[in-house]
Protein backbone atom coordinates (compact mmCIF):
# COMPACT_ATOMS: atom_id res chain seq x y z
CA UNK A 1 0.00 0.00 0.00
CA UNK A 2 1.55 2.95 -0.83
CA UNK A 3 1.50 6.53 0.89
CA UNK A 4 -1.13 8.03 -0.67
CA UNK A 5 -3.44 5.10 -0.12
CA UNK A 6 -2.44 5.20 3.25
CA UNK A 7 -3.11 8.94 4.54
CA UNK A 8 -6.64 8.70 2.41
CA UNK A 9 -7.72 5.52 4.46
CA UNK A 10 -6.26 7.26 7.64
CA UNK A 11 -8.46 10.18 6.58
CA UNK A 12 -11.67 8.31 6.24
CA UNK A 13 -11.65 5.69 9.07
CA UNK A 14 -11.25 8.86 11.47
CA UNK A 15 -13.96 11.19 9.51
CA UNK A 16 -16.84 7.88 9.72
CA UNK A 17 -15.71 7.49 13.29
CA UNK A 18 -18.34 8.71 15.93
CA UNK A 19 -15.54 7.98 18.65
CA UNK A 20 -12.05 7.97 18.58
CA UNK A 21 -9.61 6.47 21.58
CA UNK A 22 -6.09 7.88 21.37
CA UNK A 23 -2.56 6.64 22.79
CA UNK A 24 0.41 8.38 23.97
CA UNK A 25 3.55 6.28 24.79
CA UNK A 26 5.21 5.80 28.36
CA UNK A 27 7.22 8.87 29.83
CA UNK A 28 5.28 10.92 27.70
CA UNK A 29 7.23 14.44 25.96
CA UNK A 30 6.42 17.13 24.03
CA UNK A 31 6.32 15.23 20.65
CA UNK A 32 3.40 12.42 21.51
CA UNK A 33 0.99 14.61 23.98
CA UNK A 34 0.99 17.68 21.73
CA UNK A 35 0.17 15.69 18.77
CA UNK A 36 -2.12 13.52 20.58
CA UNK A 37 -4.06 16.58 22.12
CA UNK A 38 -3.98 18.68 18.40
CA UNK A 39 -5.66 15.97 16.69
CA UNK A 40 -8.13 15.50 19.24
CA UNK A 41 -9.29 18.89 19.13
CA UNK A 42 -9.75 18.85 15.63
CA UNK A 43 -11.79 15.55 16.13
CA UNK A 44 -13.91 17.63 18.69
CA UNK A 45 -14.40 20.49 15.97
CA UNK A 46 -16.02 18.02 13.94
CA UNK A 47 -18.42 16.88 16.78
CA UNK A 48 -16.88 13.21 17.34
CA UNK A 49 -15.98 11.68 21.08
CA UNK A 50 -12.39 11.80 21.96
CA UNK A 51 -10.42 10.07 24.80
CA UNK A 52 -6.91 10.77 25.70
CA UNK A 53 -5.28 8.60 26.98
CA UNK A 54 -1.33 7.66 28.46
CA UNK A 55 -0.40 5.35 31.39
CA UNK A 56 1.74 7.61 33.36
CA UNK A 57 1.64 11.46 34.43
CA UNK A 58 1.76 14.26 32.35
CA UNK A 59 5.21 16.46 33.16
CA UNK A 60 5.18 19.34 35.18
CA UNK A 61 6.59 21.26 31.83
CA UNK A 62 4.22 20.01 29.98
CA UNK A 63 1.04 21.16 31.59
CA UNK A 64 0.81 24.49 30.49
CA UNK A 65 -0.59 22.78 27.05
CA UNK A 66 -4.06 23.41 26.05
CA UNK A 67 -6.25 20.42 26.68
CA UNK A 68 -4.02 18.79 28.93
CA UNK A 69 -6.83 17.93 31.97
CA UNK A 70 -8.26 15.87 29.67
CA UNK A 71 -5.69 13.11 29.50
CA UNK A 72 -6.77 10.16 31.60
CA UNK A 73 -4.34 7.15 33.23
CA UNK A 74 -7.50 4.89 32.85
CA UNK A 75 -8.64 3.04 30.00
CA UNK A 76 -12.62 3.08 29.61
CA UNK A 77 -14.39 -0.38 30.13
CA UNK A 78 -15.28 -0.61 26.56
CA UNK A 79 -12.97 0.78 24.22
CA UNK A 80 -14.70 2.93 20.77
CA UNK A 81 -14.36 0.95 17.67
CA UNK A 82 -11.37 3.32 16.43
CA UNK A 83 -8.06 3.40 18.65
CA UNK A 84 -5.25 6.24 17.30
CA UNK A 85 -1.65 5.27 18.57
CA UNK A 86 0.37 8.57 18.30
CA UNK A 87 4.25 8.28 18.83
CA UNK A 88 4.31 4.73 19.62
CA UNK A 89 6.76 2.32 17.94
CA UNK A 90 4.53 -0.98 19.53
CA UNK A 91 1.86 -1.72 21.88
CA UNK A 92 4.34 -1.72 24.91
CA UNK A 93 4.92 1.83 24.55
CA UNK A 94 0.73 2.06 26.04
CA UNK A 95 1.99 -0.67 28.26
CA UNK A 96 -0.97 -2.70 26.13
CA UNK A 97 -0.52 -6.11 24.26
CA UNK A 98 -2.20 -7.62 20.59
CA UNK A 99 -5.23 -9.33 23.69
CA UNK A 100 -5.99 -6.37 24.88
CA UNK A 101 -7.63 -4.69 21.79
CA UNK A 102 -10.92 -6.03 20.56
CA UNK A 103 -10.70 -7.69 17.29
CA UNK A 104 -13.26 -5.91 15.66
CA UNK A 105 -11.60 -2.18 16.78
CA UNK A 106 -10.16 -0.47 13.88
CA UNK A 107 -6.19 0.47 14.70
CA UNK A 108 -4.54 3.36 13.63
CA UNK A 109 -0.66 3.94 14.18
CA UNK A 110 0.71 7.75 13.36
CA UNK A 111 4.23 7.79 13.90
CA UNK A 112 7.79 8.56 12.55
CA UNK A 113 9.81 5.93 14.77
CA UNK A 114 11.93 3.84 12.25
CA UNK A 115 11.95 1.24 14.78
CA UNK A 116 7.99 1.14 14.44
CA UNK A 117 6.41 -2.28 14.20
CA UNK A 118 3.51 -1.35 12.04
CA UNK A 119 0.91 -2.56 14.40
CA UNK A 120 -1.91 -1.07 13.24
CA UNK A 121 -4.55 -2.33 10.49
CA UNK A 122 -2.90 1.46 8.84
CA UNK A 123 -0.20 2.60 9.60
CA UNK A 124 1.03 6.40 8.74
CA UNK A 125 4.70 6.14 9.24
CA UNK A 126 7.31 8.48 7.99
CA UNK A 127 10.96 7.91 9.62
CA UNK A 128 11.90 11.41 7.68
CA UNK A 129 9.55 13.39 9.71
CA UNK A 130 11.64 15.38 12.72
CA UNK A 131 8.38 14.75 15.00
CA UNK A 132 5.04 12.23 15.13
CA UNK A 133 3.89 16.69 15.16
CA UNK A 134 4.97 16.99 11.01
CA UNK A 135 2.34 14.23 10.71
CA UNK A 136 -0.14 15.46 13.37
CA UNK A 137 -0.18 18.82 11.38
CA UNK A 138 -0.69 17.44 7.94
CA UNK A 139 -3.65 15.11 9.38
CA UNK A 140 -5.67 17.73 10.99
CA UNK A 141 -5.05 20.29 7.39
CA UNK A 142 -6.65 17.50 5.63
CA UNK A 143 -9.61 16.99 8.06
CA UNK A 144 -10.31 20.27 6.46
CA UNK A 145 -10.04 21.36 10.33
CA UNK A 146 -8.79 25.03 10.60
CA UNK A 147 -5.51 25.42 12.95
CA UNK A 148 -6.72 27.50 16.01
CA UNK A 149 -4.01 28.72 18.72
CA UNK A 150 -4.45 25.99 21.14
CA UNK A 151 -3.89 23.24 18.28
CA UNK A 152 -0.90 25.44 16.70
CA UNK A 153 0.60 25.47 20.54
CA UNK A 154 0.50 21.52 20.73
CA UNK A 155 1.93 21.37 17.24
CA UNK A 156 4.38 23.50 17.73
CA UNK A 157 5.69 21.91 21.04
CA UNK A 158 5.77 18.33 19.38
CA UNK A 159 7.96 19.98 17.03
CA UNK A 160 10.24 22.08 18.81
CA UNK A 161 10.67 19.35 21.52
CA UNK A 162 11.47 15.72 19.12
CA UNK A 163 13.72 18.36 16.49
CA UNK A 164 15.82 18.88 19.85
CA UNK A 165 15.03 22.85 19.05
CA UNK A 166 15.45 22.24 15.64
CA UNK A 167 19.13 21.40 16.17
CA UNK A 168 19.06 17.48 15.62
CA UNK A 169 19.86 16.28 11.95
CA UNK A 170 15.92 15.00 11.44
CA UNK A 171 14.89 19.14 11.27
CA UNK A 172 14.83 19.72 7.68
CA UNK A 173 13.36 22.26 5.11
CA UNK A 174 9.54 20.58 5.77
CA UNK A 175 9.95 21.16 9.55
CA UNK A 176 10.83 24.84 8.94
CA UNK A 177 7.96 25.16 6.93
CA UNK A 178 5.39 23.53 8.91
CA UNK A 179 6.65 25.39 11.82
CA UNK A 180 5.84 28.35 10.06
CA UNK A 181 2.44 27.44 9.30
CA UNK A 182 2.03 27.33 13.33
CA UNK A 183 3.59 30.64 14.19
CA UNK A 184 1.31 32.60 11.93
CA UNK A 185 -0.81 31.23 14.11
CA UNK A 186 0.09 33.45 16.81
CA UNK A 187 1.34 31.55 19.18
CA UNK A 188 2.94 32.71 22.29
CA UNK A 189 6.60 31.96 21.03
CA UNK A 190 8.07 32.81 24.53
CA UNK A 191 5.72 31.22 26.81
CA UNK A 192 5.94 27.72 25.36
CA UNK A 193 9.95 28.06 25.76
CA UNK A 194 9.58 29.77 28.90
CA UNK A 195 7.80 26.40 30.01
CA UNK A 196 9.60 23.73 28.12
CA UNK A 197 13.52 25.27 28.29
CA UNK A 198 13.88 27.64 31.10
CA UNK A 199 12.17 26.34 34.50
CA UNK A 200 13.93 23.47 35.59
CA UNK A 201 12.96 22.04 39.11
CA UNK A 202 15.95 22.01 41.19
CA UNK A 203 15.55 18.29 41.84
CA UNK A 204 16.04 18.22 38.19
CA UNK A 205 19.43 20.14 38.74
CA UNK A 206 20.67 17.77 41.88
CA UNK A 207 19.55 14.63 39.79
CA UNK A 208 21.97 16.38 36.97
CA UNK A 209 24.85 15.88 39.77
CA UNK A 210 23.79 12.61 40.76
CA UNK A 211 24.73 11.44 36.72
CA UNK A 212 27.66 13.80 36.26
CA UNK A 213 29.11 12.37 39.12
CA UNK A 214 29.15 9.03 38.12
CA UNK A 215 30.20 10.23 34.49
CA UNK A 216 32.30 7.53 32.47
CA UNK A 217 34.22 7.52 29.30
CA UNK A 218 35.17 4.32 27.10
CA UNK A 219 36.76 3.98 24.06
CA UNK A 220 39.05 6.45 23.98
CA UNK A 221 36.85 9.31 24.72
CA UNK A 222 34.25 8.09 22.19
CA UNK A 223 31.59 6.63 24.66
CA UNK A 224 30.34 8.29 27.94
CA UNK A 225 27.67 6.52 30.10
CA UNK A 226 25.87 8.00 32.70
CA UNK A 227 23.89 6.29 35.87
CA UNK A 228 20.95 7.36 37.98
CA UNK A 229 19.88 4.43 40.85
CA UNK A 230 17.20 4.75 42.55
CA UNK A 231 18.64 5.83 45.69
CA UNK A 232 19.89 8.93 43.34
CA UNK A 233 16.15 10.07 42.67
CA UNK A 234 14.68 9.33 46.27
CA UNK A 235 18.17 11.51 47.64
CA UNK A 236 17.23 14.71 44.71
CA UNK A 237 13.69 14.15 45.33
CA UNK A 238 13.32 14.35 41.18
CA UNK A 239 10.66 11.62 39.87
CA UNK A 240 11.82 9.54 36.52
CA UNK A 241 10.30 12.22 33.97
CA UNK A 242 13.19 14.71 35.65
CA UNK A 243 15.46 12.35 34.14
CA UNK A 244 14.21 13.30 30.13
CA UNK A 245 17.11 15.36 28.11
CA UNK A 246 19.93 14.16 31.08
CA UNK A 247 21.71 12.53 28.29
CA UNK A 248 22.56 15.57 26.37
CA UNK A 249 24.96 16.67 28.59
CA UNK A 250 27.42 13.31 27.88
CA UNK A 251 26.54 13.95 23.84
CA UNK A 252 27.62 17.62 24.19
CA UNK A 253 30.92 16.34 25.63
CA UNK A 254 34.35 17.28 23.17
CA UNK A 255 35.20 13.54 21.08
CA UNK A 256 32.42 12.12 22.31
CA UNK A 257 30.04 10.25 19.82
CA UNK A 258 27.75 8.05 21.89
CA UNK A 259 26.25 9.21 25.50
CA UNK A 260 24.10 6.60 27.09
CA UNK A 261 21.95 7.22 30.13
CA UNK A 262 21.35 4.46 32.55
CA UNK A 263 18.31 4.84 34.92
CA UNK A 264 16.88 2.19 37.21
CA UNK A 265 13.02 2.39 37.14
CA UNK A 266 11.91 -0.47 39.23
CA UNK A 267 13.47 -3.76 40.83
CA UNK A 268 16.60 -4.71 38.50
CA UNK A 269 14.91 -2.94 35.59
CA UNK A 270 16.83 -0.60 34.03
CA UNK A 271 15.96 1.89 31.10
CA UNK A 272 18.67 3.11 28.72
CA UNK A 273 18.49 5.89 26.69
CA UNK A 274 21.38 6.32 23.86
CA UNK A 275 22.31 9.37 21.99
CA UNK A 276 24.72 9.93 19.16
CA UNK A 277 26.35 13.02 17.04
CA UNK A 278 27.40 12.28 14.07
CA UNK A 279 27.53 8.76 12.42
CA UNK A 280 26.39 5.96 14.89
CA UNK A 281 23.21 4.46 14.68
CA UNK A 282 22.17 4.10 17.99
CA UNK A 283 19.04 2.49 16.58
CA UNK A 284 20.59 -0.64 15.32
CA UNK A 285 22.42 -0.53 19.12
CA UNK A 286 19.05 -0.55 21.30
CA UNK A 287 16.92 -3.34 18.43
CA UNK A 288 20.15 -5.89 19.85
CA UNK A 289 18.32 -5.21 23.34
CA UNK A 290 14.59 -5.16 22.40
CA UNK A 291 14.27 -1.81 21.83
CA UNK A 292 14.87 1.13 18.97
CA UNK A 293 13.89 4.82 18.27
CA UNK A 294 16.31 6.81 15.41
CA UNK A 295 19.33 7.03 14.07
CA UNK A 296 20.80 9.32 16.74
CA UNK A 297 18.25 8.62 19.67
CA UNK A 298 16.79 5.57 20.86
CA UNK A 299 16.23 3.56 23.68
CA UNK A 300 15.94 0.25 25.69
CA UNK A 301 15.21 -1.85 28.91
CA UNK A 302 17.17 -4.38 30.76
CA UNK A 303 15.72 -6.84 33.45
CA UNK A 304 18.98 -7.29 35.68
CA UNK A 305 21.27 -5.33 37.39
CA UNK A 306 22.97 -2.30 36.42
CA UNK A 307 26.28 -3.48 35.68
CA UNK A 308 25.38 -5.58 33.27
CA UNK A 309 23.21 -3.76 31.90
CA UNK A 310 26.36 -1.39 31.20
CA UNK A 311 28.43 -3.94 30.22
CA UNK A 312 26.27 -5.26 27.52
CA UNK A 313 25.51 -2.02 26.01
CA UNK A 314 29.22 -0.42 26.19
CA UNK A 315 30.39 -3.74 25.17
CA UNK A 316 28.27 -3.30 21.71
CA UNK A 317 28.56 0.02 21.47
CA UNK A 318 32.60 0.22 21.79
CA UNK A 319 32.46 -2.66 18.75
CA UNK A 320 30.49 -0.47 16.97
CA UNK A 321 32.65 2.35 17.16
CA UNK A 322 35.67 -0.11 16.23
CA UNK A 323 33.96 -0.91 13.02
CA UNK A 324 33.33 2.45 12.19
CA UNK A 325 30.68 3.76 9.58
CA UNK A 326 31.03 0.53 8.18
CA UNK A 327 28.89 -0.51 10.69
Amino acid sequence: MNEDTVIKEFIEVLRKAPKVALFSHVSPDGDCLGSMLAIGRSLENLGKEVIYYNPDPVPKNLLFLPGVSQITRQLPALLPEVLMFVDCTDLGRVKLTKPDIPKANTVLNLDHHISNQAFGHINWIDEKASATGELALSLVTLLGVEIDTDMATNLYTAIVTDSGCFQYSNTTAQTHRLTAQLLDRGIDLANIHHHIFDQKPLSQIRLLQYALNGLELYAEGQLAVMSLRAEDFHKSGAEQELSEGLVNHARSIAGVEVAILLKEIGVKEIRAGLRSNRWLDVNKIAAQFGGGGHNRAAGCTFMGPMEEAKLKLTGAIEEALKNGRNY
